[in-house]
């Protein structure tokens, strides 16, 4: 397979690997000095169908009609809806489920998504794209780049973490070529630090269970074979800084204040959500977000039992040496400097395709 996308001298390359596309990957796509080499997209949040037609959209919004995207994964390697049933059944319920949610066990502010099958593409609310996904598999893309650009392609996974996983299992050379992986998954030991009650149902999530995140809960298996794959760097933003964080309608407002396309299309998200893929996106950035942050070497638990899909994390000298490898993990960000960096990359004008400029 070839690809279109050609090489710009002193960028930095990336691949953005996601079940949706939001403001996160409108930060990066219109960040300066930056190359984005393509979108690829997982089931997670969204079945890959949606999250495709989502991404298709999203570029559209942000003027970058010449973005590639490719569909990956439709399902985990091994976790199924039936499984994660039956595991309810044995320990109790999960908070959050994605494509596989059908109600909500207690009452909260968040909306619950449609549930529907895997083929179902709902008309989205910012309108239906006009382009298409690529032909061929987001695995295959993923090799491909980091062969085309060996040791200069980051990838930012903002859902589980299936397409990588694929891409390892292909090519035991793939993770080896990446400049790095930087990922928003896992959880490790947060703590409510907002007093308002949206603060409070999102401590839902890690309360009585702080190893259990959803990105990595969803395909476990997926994210052990990636987190112990032979990356030159990794770097995980965890649950435990997004506490610090929340899209608030205030927020909102200054973020959708300016005329761009992304600003406009910004409008009628919802509030109320945790800064997540955000984090991820502007650590990436711009690394001085970071306040606080640990050395860790970071697994998954595959096992069936209650600790399924929960983090496993040893500090350097104590991990069981089984492929195990050490995170960067992110503990602590400067939220302010997050929302600044997050408001002028959506006021920024729309890069130029090709040099041709492009309006707002």
């Amino acid at each position: 397979m070839l690809s279109s996308v050609s090489a710009r001298a002193g960028t930095r390359k990336v691949i953005l690997d996601d079940d949706g596309f939001a403001l996160a990957q409108w930060m990066v796509i219109k960040a300066p000095d930056v190359q984005v080499l393509g979108v690829t997209t997982v089931t997670g949040d969204l079945w890959q169908k949606e999250a495709t037609a989502n991404a298709l959209r999203g570029v559209e919004i942000a003027g970058r009609p010449d973005l590639p995207v490719y569909g990956g994964a439709t399902y985990p390697l091994v976790n199924t809806e039936a499984q994660t049933e039956r595991w309810e059944a044995l320990y109790g319920k999960l908070v959050w489920k994605g494509v596989w949610m059908k109600h909500w066990v207690e009452p909260t502010r968040q909306a619950l998504p449609p549930y529907h099958g895997p083929d179902v593409v709902p008309d989205l609310p910012q309108g239906n794209p006009t382009l298409e996904a690529r032909p061929g598999r987001a695995a295959d893309f993923l090799i491909e780049m980091v062969h085309s650009y060996p040791h200069q392609v980051s990838i930012i996974a903002t859902g589980p973490l299936t397409n990588l996983a694929l891409a390892q299992r292909l090519d035991p050379e793939f993770a080896g070529l990446a400049k790095e992986l930087v990922y928003m998954g896992g959880s490790l030991n947060p703590r409510q630090t907002r007093p308002d009650e949206v603060a409070h149902q999102f401590a839902r999530e890690f309360l009585n269970a702080p190893r259990r995140e959803f990105n990595i809960r969803f395909d476990p298996e997926a994210a052990s074979i990636v987190l112990r794959a032979p990356w030159a760097r990794i770097t995980m933003i965890p649950v435990d800084p997004s506490t610090d964080t929340e899209l608030t309608p205030a927020l909102l407002k200054r973020l959708s204040a300016s005329a761009t396309p992304v600003a406009r299309a910004l409008r009628t998200r919802p509030t109320g959500f945790p800064l997540w893929d955000e984090i991820a996106a502007g650590v990436w950035l711009d690394p001085g977000i970071v306040t606080r942050k640990t050395d860790l070497f970071i697994d998954v638990n595959t096992q069936f039992s209650g600790s399924y899909g929960d983090i496993l994390s040893w500090t350097p000298g104590y991990e069981p040496g089984l492929g195990e490898r050490r995170n960067i993990v992110v503990q602590k960000i400067d939220v302010k400097r997050l929302e600044d960096l997050m408001t002028q990359r959506v006021a920024a004008p729309q890069k130029p395709v090709s040099g041709r400029p492009l309006p707002g």
